[in-house]
């Protein structure tokens, strides 16, 4: 599994939560909500240290990353969060993993 963020989303992240150089920011599964991957469940935030990070990325010195105890979520597919300009707030698209 592959997790990519764009640029903006980053900021976005960074500047909504106050991020700070070296922090942690998880992406974990939760009961409820919607997604394309798996019916019922949906990605929240965390901002913790991971303990055994499956997929993980850097940006402006913010670790993002997915746990591997999460990885039955994404079915086979990678994350890749952009930003949503009219909504203006981040946007998560799975991708089929080559």
């Amino acid at each position: 599994m592959k997790l990519t963020i764009s640029d903006q989303a980053a900021e976005w992240y960074i500047d909504e939560l106050g991020l700070q150089e070296g922090s942690h920011l998880r992406f974990y599964v939760r009961y409820g909500g919607h997604s394309t991957v798996q019916s019922g469940f949906s990605l929240g935030i965390m901002q913790e240290e991971p303990e055994n990070a499956a997929a993980a990325t850097t940006m402006n010195e913010i670790n993002f990353y997915v746990e591997e105890k999460d990885l039955w979520y994404f079915d086979g597919h990678d994350l890749l969060i952009t930003f949503n300009e009219k909504l203006t707030e981040p946007e998560f698209q799975y991708e089929k993993s080559a």
